[in-house]
């Protein structure tokens, strides 16, 4: 069709949207209020290339499509100026296919949703005014690489219920998670979806209004108090972001002008079978704003700061969880999507050029290369951080393995310490590895009631010395004993025992810790801080290593990873001296044996390279972490006039005999 010239685009470059460069599409799609004259109308905008016809409908027309059709202004995109409507109103699109159905679509570009099942688009208008400038003054003098950061993840609708059982609203939310996150040192909260989704089951990562925070918990100025809370203590915001695939939900983007409209038409890249949902077709420039400007928009209309984008490696492979006959070869000759990777990097190049201190985080699950470099170094793909999916399933098979066949697989142990600097880490333990028959984290342990414990201690603290950042799905803080389940709130009754009263505490002193010494986390991201002691002493399954910050300070960590208590365990150290012990996972006030020693002092015994040793009383399943500690000098005592005096006067008497005597 022609574009209607008299149409007033605002000044908006639509020939951006066209290109896949819009990165602010937001600010023109979807409604909009204007003034004209005394009153106010809004002006509603979608992009249906294929439509015939279509007309915006609500409670405002009695849902008739006859009332306010809306004419096409551009290739495909359509406009109608509506009068006296006001916030809340919902909405949907009345489209006419090509082959003559008439389908009903919420908005795209949708600011706040009818909650689930009802699914249309509401009128929604902020005019909220943000208070959280000192949290982003003080992030433009961080950098992140050099900074702690501790991630707990969670689920809104099962961290904690309201007495009826009812879901906490955002506001209600922040106001009783805050305190817990400050005094557990979590520097960070990282939330799964909250986009808008209409299937509780999905958890959020079947999305449907990419612009709109869901309803369940508010409206989106309820989502931004939360947000400012979060700000307003010190406490930076990570959202999970679903730019891999979308639900076939009937109101939502599928085939959307009645034909694949933001999916790929072609049968070998349009649908992930075993997900049941439909691919973003990476190779069509307005699909390409239209997500672009969906993760620009959490970061500038909400103040996230930062995006966990899931499924990285489903977008990255044209043979994804499919069998030959499935997938087709690139250009190439390759099993790369090409347009997926450019997406990508223009995503990231887009985000990085207006917010340079925001966090982009992949969960990528292979071996691609240069995920966290920038776009313009091999190929790389812009993200600064990614998920290390092979560190998270190396270790949990290792410590599900009864400790007797440790020793044969101790590579689990110490592989991911060769590749930890080919990227920048951030270590998970997510809802992933705690659902769906996997069991909780500790369950995972073999051994005794006790001995689960035990070795769950020592995994975190080897999870905390590890290089790369650290992420906790919420309830493993306090050893959760069954797996997650969306639908109730987390085993808050368990803190009635001792076993999780302790390794709640535990999990508290070890983040503290974290926060409070930057052997642990200054140097993630290279060389410098980090260096072995011992890696191959694989018969008794024990390894020791340094964490070193840039001042040179560090701490060395000892890993027992099997229930035999370790005698006069020697291992070389750098400095003579003297070194004590900083944290012990067996601690008796975690609930451990507390059988090793305070103190370790050097013998000039030749050891793992260095000149010097010490020896070492580990227990079982156990870590501990060592400081040097310097040997103090022992000072003269400084002379005082009452302590000089009889001196001097013994000293004349004595001159005085001998004089005599000559």
């Amino acid at each position: 069709m022609k574009s209607n010239k008299k149409s007033n685009l605002n000044d908006f470059p639509l020939y951006l949207f066209y290109q896949g460069k819009n990165n602010e599409a937001y600010k023109f799609f979807g409604v909009h209020s204007v003034k004209k004259g005394r009153g106010t109308s809004h002006i509603f905008r979608v992009w249906a290339p294929r439509a015939v016809s279509v007309s915006v409908v609500g409670d405002f027309n009695n849902w008739d499509r006859k009332s306010n059709p809306m004419k096409i202004i551009s290739d495909g995109v359509w406009e109608v100026a509506i009068p006296k409507l006001k916030q809340f109103d919902a909405y949907k699109f009345s489209i006419e296919t090509p082959d003559g159905r008439i389908i009903l679509k919420s908005d795209p570009y949708g600011r706040h949703f009818e909650t689930r099942p009802n699914t249309a688009s509401k009128i929604y208008e902020s005019n909220y005014e943000w208070n959280d400038t000192e949290w982003f003054e003080s992030k433009k003098n961080k950098v992140v690489y050099k900074s702690p950061m501790n991630i707990y993840e969670v689920h809104i609708s099962s961290w904690k219920k309201n007495d009826n059982g009812t879901f906490l609203n955002y506001v209600d939310f922040a106001k009783k998670i805050i305190p817990y996150v400050k005094k557990m040192s979590y520097t960070h909260i990282e939330f799964m979806p909250l986009t808008e989704y209409p299937f509780d089951g999905s958890w959020g990562y079947q999305v449907t209004g990419y612009f709109a925070p869901t309803s369940r918990y508010g409206t989106p100025d309820d989502f931004k108090t939360m947000i400012e809370l979060f700000h307003k203590n010190g406490i930076g915001v990570i959202l999970d972001w679903v730019p891999a695939h979308f639900p076939k939900d009937a109101s939502g983007l599928y085939e959307f002008d009645g034909t694949c409209c933001y999916e790929y038409t072609s049968e070998y890249k349009k649908e992930h079978k075993a997900w049941g949902t439909r691919v973003f077709d990476y190779g069509r420039p307005e699909v390409c704003s239209f997500l672009i400007s969906s993760a620009c928009f959490w970061l500038d209309e909400y103040h996230i700061d930062g995006l966990r984008v899931d499924a990285v490696a489903s977008m990255l492979y044209l043979d994804y969880d499919r069998r030959d006959g499935e997938w087709c070869q690139n250009i190439n000759g390759g099993n790369e999507n090409l347009e997926a990777v450019q997406f990508l990097q223009n995503l990231n190049e887009a985000v990085f050029s207006k917010h340079p201190e925001v966090l982009m985080i992949a969960e990528e699950s292979t071996a691609w290369p240069n995920v966290t470099k920038p776009t313009d170094t091999n190929n790389g793909l812009g993200f600064n951080f990614k998920w290390n999916m092979g560190w998270m399933n190396d270790m949990l098979m290792y410590m599900s393995l009864d400790p007797i066949y440790r020793a044969f697989n101790h590579d689990k142990v110490t592989f991911s310490f060769f590749y930890c600097f080919s990227e920048n880490y951030v270590l998970p333990i997510s809802h992933d590895e705690v659902v769906h028959g996997k069991c909780s984290m500790i369950q995972k342990m073999p051994g005794t009631y006790e001995e689960k414990f035990s070795s769950y201690r020592a995994f975190l603290m080897y999870m905390m010395a590890h290089p790369g950042k650290k992420l906790l799905f919420m309830g493993q803080e306090f050893a959760q004993m069954k797996e997650w389940d969306f639908q109730n709130q987390l085993d808050w009754s368990l803190m009635e025992f001792d076993s999780h009263k302790n390794m709640l505490k535990f999990s508290e002193k070890l983040n503290k810790f974290y926060l409070e010494n930057s052997p642990l986390w200054q140097n993630d991201d290279n060389w410098d801080g980090f260096s072995w002691i011992s890696n191959d002493d694989y018969k008794q399954s024990v390894i020791a290593f340094r964490r070193i910050d840039d001042n040179g300070d560090e701490i060395i960590a000892v890993c027992n990873f099997v229930p035999v208590e370790r005698r006069d365990y020697k291992i070389g150290v750098p400095k003579k001296g003297r070194y004590k012990l900083v944290f012990n996972s067996d601690a008796q006030e975690f609930g451990g044996t507390g059988v090793t020693e305070k103190s370790f002092k050097t013998v000039n015994y030749l050891m793992h390279g260095f000149e010097n040793s010490i020896s070492l009383t580990l227990a079982p399943l156990s870590v501990i972490y060592l400081k040097y500690s310097p040997v103090k000098k022992r000072q003269p005592k400084p002379k005082t006039v009452s302590d000089s005096e009889p001196i001097k006067e013994k000293s004349i008497k004595q001159k005085s005999v001998k004089a005599e005597e000559k």
